[in-house]
């Protein structure tokens, strides 16, 4: 059989993708200098949220994934975060290819709020690997690729964020059903809003408590000088 090892080498954020999409590096190295035909490969990739270090504000961040700090000895589990396939053309010995990673930004999805809440440093992923190659120098073998294969990589956080930046600057997303998103057109057009963030910021301040005042006592500054008077 085929010896095929695999290494992720870098990564990129897709400049020219309709969508959010990252592009891994792909390095694939035959041992003994193999000969290829072609791979079928599969990829599934997940975050393992262990393997790094994070600051204060990153831990608040991350309190809704899992749970407050003293527990994360034993809630950091991996998280999935996409499975992906490749079809790699012939090579002998080595070769290197792009993996195209479709991502998300709805943050109703564990991934993305795991990204989201990273301010530096990198993602620790796990990239597994399974699938069929071809192999064969005088004639033509049908191989598996074996479950275990596997690669680490560092995915630098700032490549995340400069792509969603990309296709969403300066702002956040948000999922909602569809009769709340009903419901919010018809508040927009009943109030002649020009846009969701002015539709967004009238309900925020319809919400607002009606004094702002400093509270003594349990009296705001107002109340403790008309029982002055």
């Amino acid at each position: 059989m085929t010896e095929l090892n695999f290494t992720c080498v870098g990564a990129r954020a897709d400049a020219y993708a309709a969508g959010p999409t990252l592009v891994l590096r792909l390095r694939i190295t035959a041992e003994d200098d193999a000969r290829v035909h072609a791979l079928a490969l599969r990829c599934q990739m997940r975050i393992e949220p262990a393997r790094r270090r994070y600051g204060a504000a990153e831990g608040e961040r991350l309190d809704v994934l899992f749970g407050d700090r003293s527990r994360w000895g034993t809630t950091l589990n991996p998280i999935q975060f996409a499975q992906v396939s490749l079809t790699v053309p012939g090579f002998t010995g080595e070769t290197e290819v792009d993996l195209v990673v479709p991502c998300t930004y709805d943050m109703d999805i564990a991934s993305s709020r795991y990204f989201h809440a990273l301010a530096e440093g990198e993602v620790p992923l796990l990239l597994l690997f399974s699938g069929t190659a071809f192999t064969g120098a005088g004639g033509f073998r049908v191989e598996p690729v074996p479950w275990h294969k596997e690669a680490r990589f560092g995915l630098p956080v700032g490549v995340w964020h400069d792509m969603i930046e990309q296709h969403f600057p300066g702002c956040g997303w948000l999922r909602l059903p569809r009769d709340a998103m009903n419901a919010l057109l018809a508040y927009r057009s009943r109030h002649g809003l020009p846009s969701w963030e002015a539709t967004v910021r009238a309900l925020l301040d319809a919400a607002e408590p009606p004094s702002t005042a400093p509270v003594f006592g349990g009296l705001s500054r107002r109340s403790t000088e008309g029982a002055a008077r």
